[in-house]
């Protein structure tokens, strides 16, 4: 079984980050880090032209969070996936047979993201496994 985290270095990933490590090392878990390229309109010129940068940025924050996960001591995988990030999460769950799908969110205002993001509004509403959503540090209840 796997813990998988959806990562793409934001503040509500960054503790997201903490959470999984914390999970994956408590109950010796494998700690699979997906970080989806794909962004919500991924057709035109635009999108093609900025494709490889996505995907290096990627490549970027989950070296960062694979450095963190090896200094933790829990074993990591990291893909990068050129798929929407809550089908990317979706996928690799599947894939890896998760146990569960580890998210920030990110609730800088109420109606923004509806409250928790667009990736983890729909990962609850998709996903056949537990989801747990982390708030970040200054949307965390005292």
């Amino acid at each position: 079984m796997t813990v998988v985290l959806g990562y793409d270095a934001s503040p509500g990933a960054e503790r997201a980050l903490r959470v999984a490590l914390a999970v994956s090392s408590a109950f010796g878990e494998h700690l699979v880090l997906v970080y989806g390229t794909a962004a919500p309109g991924d057709t035109g010129e635009e999108y093609r032209a900025h494709r490889e940068a996505v995907r290096e940025a990627g490549r970027s924050a989950l070296a960062r969070a694979v450095a963190a996960a090896d200094e933790a001591g829990v074993p990591s995988t990291a893909e990068v996936v050129d798929e929407k990030p809550a089908q990317a999460l979706l996928d690799a769950a599947e894939r890896h047979g998760a146990r569960v799908i580890i998210v920030g969110s990110w609730g800088d205002h109420p109606v923004r993201g509806a409250l928790l993001g667009p990736t983890p509004h729909k990962l609850l509403n998709l996903s056949r496994i537990p989801v747990l959503c982390v708030p970040t540090e200054g949307d965390a209840a005292p």
